[in-house]
């Protein structure tokens, strides 16, 4: 490790160069990450990495979904929750299934466990490559929406698959009221493990006497204890990270402090940069050591296996898209459904296409053990590896490079999910505004006659401008200024509550705004 260090430091360097590099021709940086690790392991001399599985489920995964739980939108995962939960669950079982069949019947010694277990690794979509892709191209709402729902549960749907078909294919046998006994403890209990680890976090950061350094800390900490004592006790550890996640994200401002709050996400944005961008420069790197052990199938009959599964995934989630929204129009006769009306051809097509494969199917590839219990070799590991590395190359550089071009080229219609962006914010100041006056009338009329410091922010505020807080100012103007921006926070929160059609992405915005504000005040 110490002797190769020198090594690691220059894959940070190489990584955060490749990243700008791609910001800079507008390219998906997994794309280029992937890529350049791939030119790197041909360098002779260069050290042969080995990936271990752990090391991605045990030490990427946990932050990076936490992460993700904490960005994402729960008013949006709520108003999309059929479509995220079908894509989630039924797409991902569907999809395993396409491969288990197509692998029986198309490569010579797949049984149909071992199809299954192909599919369980190759089903997941890596949400990283389609949010790297997305923020240089402007898509509806609601299809970000579902991408960032689907990403945060098809991890674990997917890997509950592999679990069961590495059972059937080490015992021989799949005993169904075991495995359904089985599938609703591995849901079940990483949904109250995280909920309840959750809690326990919530009510420390509360009540413990912490500062911004401590906040962050065990921000870090959390994820890692949700996950390990969900797989403690054989329940998904990626469910009780995105609940826990989900259950800390909205009630963050009960808990953080807006210093924690505001230096926390600075944290978690390089954190997650730093940890995403090795993950795939790692996924490339990885090509020796996944061609070296495949023996008895040549390397153009192993590439045309893993083309025919790339071909069946992407075949597979069109398809997908377009049964989904079949199905919602059929169900919008029978419930209430999030829109009833027919998204057209253009976006079921585009939703299928955002099906690029990354790091937690080659972990799971990797994490295939080498012996069976009895000692025989696994059968197909080495061949499953090389596919899962076949899949992941071609849906990154295929559907990766070709998605923001089909999505510029598309006339996507706009669905008004949400209020149009400029009246959002322009309307969010004036009620901020109104509100901080109503309050401030209502609550501090005394002060208001007295202080000048308040007199001048309230004529701010009815003129529409902003403060600077660049002035010395009364600490019981300060005091009446920080109830202020509480009750503007708590009324932006509500508004997000009650308002369907305000974007939460602009709420969170301004939350961060008043957050400054408040930091402002500890320098006057």
């Amino acid at each position: 490790m110490i002797d190769h260090f020198p090594f690691y430091l220059s894959l940070i360097l190489a990584i955060v160069l490749l990243i700008m590099l791609a910001d800079k021709i507008k390219v998906a940086y997994p794309v280029l990450l992937v890529l350049a690790g791939l030119a790197i392991s041909f360098i002779p001399g260069i050290p042969v990495l080995h990936v271990d599985p752990d090391l991605i489920f045990f030490i990427f995964l946990p932050p990076l979904l936490y992460e993700a739980a904490w960005t994402v939108s729960w008013k949006e995962m709520w108003r999309w929750r059929r479509i995220i939960l079908s894509f989630a669950f039924v797409v991902v079982f569907l999809t395993a299934m396409s491969v288990a069949f197509v692998a029986n019947h198309f490569i010579p010694g797949f049984s149909m466990a071992l199809g299954f277990l192909l599919g369980g690794i190759v089903s997941p979509p890596d949400a990283v490559s389609a949010g790297a892709i997305l923020k240089f191209v402007k898509v509806p709402k609601r299809m970000q929406s579902v991408l960032e729902g689907e990403s945060l549960l098809n991890d674990a749907s997917s890997l509950i698959i592999f679990r069961f078909a590495l059972i059937a294919v080490a015992t021989g046998q799949f005993i169904w009221y075991d495995a359904a006994i089985n599938f609703t403890w591995m849901l079940a209990g990483g949904v109250f493990i995280g909920l309840f680890i959750g809690f326990i976090f919530m009510k420390a950061h509360k009540y413990l006497p912490t500062d911004a350094n401590t906040d962050i800390i065990l921000t870090l900490v959390t994820p890692y204890i949700m996950y390990l004592a969900a797989e403690g006790a054989h329940s998904s550890g990626v469910l009780a990270v995105v609940s826990g996640g989900l259950l800390l994200s909205y009630n963050r401002h009960l808990f953080l402090s807006s210093t924690s709050r505001v230096r926390g996400i600075n944290v978690w944005e390089s954190f997650s940069f730093i940890l995403n961008g090795v993950v795939f420069m790692l996924i490339g790197l990885d090509l020796p050591e996944i061609t070296s052990g495949l023996e008895g199938v040549s390397i153009m009959s192993a590439i045309g296996y893993g083309a025919l599964i790339t071909a069946v995934l992407i075949v597979g989630r069109i398809l997908s898209a377009y049964g989904a929204i079949i199905v919602t129009l059929i169900a919008r006769n029978f419930i209430t459904v999030a829109d009833s009306r027919f998204p057209g051809y253009k976006v079921p097509f585009l939703l299928g296409w955002t099906g690029m494969r990354g790091v937690v199917s080659l972990a799971a590839a990797l994490s295939i053990p080498v012996q069976l219990s009895d000692g025989r070799a696994f059968p197909q590991r080495n061949l499953i590896l090389f596919i899962t590395f076949i899949v992941i190359l071609l849906t990154l550089l295929i559907q990766g490079l070709t998605l923001p071009y089909l999505i510029r080229n598309m006339t996507i219609p706009d669905f008004g999910d949400n209020m149009p962006e400029e009246a959002a914010e322009s309307l969010i100041r004036k009620q901020l505004a109104e509100q901080a006056l109503l309050h401030l009338g209502n609550n501090y009329s005394e002060q208001l006659k007295n202080q000048p410091k308040l007199q001048q922010m309230a004529g701010k505020w009815e003129a529409g401008s902003h403060l600077a807080n660049d002035e010395q100012m009364a600490q019981e103007s300060i005091a009446v200024y920080r109830d202020i921006l509480n009750h503007q926070r708590q009324w932006l929160i509500n508004k997000n509550k009650e308002d369907e059609r305000m974007d939460e992405d602009i709420i969170r915005k301004h939350l961060r705004l008043l957050d400054l504000e408040e930091e402002k005040l500890l320098f006057l």
